[in-house]
C-alpha cells in the first residue's frame, strides 16, 4: 500500500539546521546530505514499517530510519507516514516530544 509522507514543521526545521551546519564546512555534501534524507524519507511511502520502534518511546506507533547518524522519527497512520523529527543520534529523546504542525 502506498502512503503519502508529511513533514512536520519541527522536523523540516530539523533537517534544516543539520544541512546547514554541514554546509558550513561543504554546500556540496550539505545538499547531497538533504537529498540522501529526503530519499529514504520517500521510501516509507512503500515501506512505512521498515523502520525500528524508538527505544526510548516504547510505544509501537513510533518508529524510526536511521540515516547516517541521525535518527528519521515517524509514525504511520491509515494513508500517511508523518515525519515528527529529524535528530541527531547522540541526543537523548527521553524528553523529545514531536511536533504536531504539519509541512511539506
Amino acid at each position: 500500500m502506498d502512503r503519502r509522507v508529511v513533514w512536520t514543521e519541527a522536523a523540516w526545521s530539523d533537517l534544516g539546521a543539520a544541512a546547514d551546519y554541514i554546509a558550513r564546512d561543504s554546500p556540496r555534501y550539505a545538499a547531497a546530505f538533504v537529498r540522501e534524507v529526503r530519499d529514504a524519507a520517500r521510501t516509507l511511502r512503500h515501506f512505512s514499517e521498515r523502520g525500528r520502534t524508538v527505544p526510548e518511546f516504547g510505544q509501537p506507533e513510533f518508529r524510526e530510519l536511521l540515516v547516517r547518524s541521525y535518527r528519521l522519527v515517524y509514525t504511520v497512520k491509515a494513508d500517511t507516514v508523518y515525519i515528527l523529527g529529524f535528530i541527531h543520534g547522540s541526543r537523548d529523546l527521553a524528553n523529545w516530544r514531536p511536533g504536531k504542525e504539519v509541512a511539506r
